[in-house]
């Protein structure tokens, strides 16, 4: 009990996610770098702010798949697309969703919604091992739970014929192109993300007032309006696998290893980008 009340007076904020995306940048004028993550936390797994920031994850994943794959749903149906939204609008529902989920769940996880974010992070040693994995855990079952969702309400016929919102390199396009689509689609998400919660930016660049959420969601549509013509863009890997999982036909499963393997090197390079070239990191050591 006495473990139980410490964290409750500590407003169960005792093990939070080290750069929350919403606010990194905009504390006090000068910063200080955080120091590195370590790999496991044990102390986390006591805490309830260690699982309500995993709650956090599945719901905001869970309401990310559920808007977005019913926007896809209706372009789809429609029967030419000057009679919906047409891609723009896809665009900005996924784009949209990030710039709002991130605003409501940053001080909570950090509002990764996304494993390559959330391994981007990890390789910045922003976050522990043990987190990283239940976050995608949960970013995971939170997909499949919202892309059900949107089945439940379209029907499984009507789901099945307009193609479930599953990602699959489309005609005209090589593998090559796909995996390439989502390598750089998922570098420019993690790189905006590393640039946006940057406390150095506060100081570098005062003048220029910032809403992390705003240019990360702004990311996500920008990759959406070049890359959905040749895979519907993945960039998120439990997006891919959430509705994957819920269409379940054997063409969406043949590419799946692309909408994980992309990302991921994505946001590896976006990571390495980051801490070389931005931050210089390592000159900074040896100095």
């Amino acid at each position: 009990m006495e473990g139980k009340e410490e964290d409750v007076k500590l407003g169960a904020n005792k093990f939070t996610e080290r750069q929350p995306l919403g606010t990194a940048a905009q504390t006090d004028k000068d910063y200080k770098d955080l120091p590195p993550a370590p790999l496991f936390e044990p102390g986390e797994l006591k805490s309830w702010s260690f699982y309500r920031a995993g709650i956090a994850e599945f719901m905001a994943t869970f309401l990310f798949l559920y808007i977005t794959i019913l926007t896809v749903m209706g372009v789809k149906k429609s029967p030419t697309m000057c009679a919906s939204v047409g891609i723009q609008g896809i665009a900005w529902a996924f784009g949209g969703m990030i710039f709002a989920l991130v605003y409501c769940t940053a001080g909570i996880s950090g509002g990764h919604i996304n494993p390559a974010v959330t391994f981007g992070l990890l390789l910045a040693r922003k976050l522990s091992l043990t987190r990283a994995i239940f976050y995608i855990i949960m970013q995971c079952l939170g997909a499949i739970c919202g892309a059900g969702v949107v089945k439940g309400f379209e029907g499984s016929q009507s789901y099945e014929v307009l193609g479930g919102g599953a990602n699959v390199v489309n005609s005209g396009y090589t593998k090559g192109d796909g995996l390439g689509a989502e390598i750089v689609g998922t570098f420019v998400l993690v790189y905006t993300v590393f640039s946006a919660t940057d406390a150095k930016r506060n100081v570098r660049d005062s003048h220029v007032p910032i809403l992390a959420p705003l240019p990360i969601g702004f990311a996500v549509f920008l990759v959406h309006l070049a890359t959905i013509p040749i895979t519907g863009t993945g960039i998120n890997p439990a997006r891919s696998l959430g509705a994957a999982i819920i269409f379940n036909r054997e063409h969406a499963w043949d590419d799946m290893w692309i909408f994980w393997v992309g990302p991921f090197i994505g946001a590896a390079l976006a990571a390495m980008y980051q801490q070389i070239v931005i931050r210089a990191i390592p000159f900074k050591s040896r100095a």
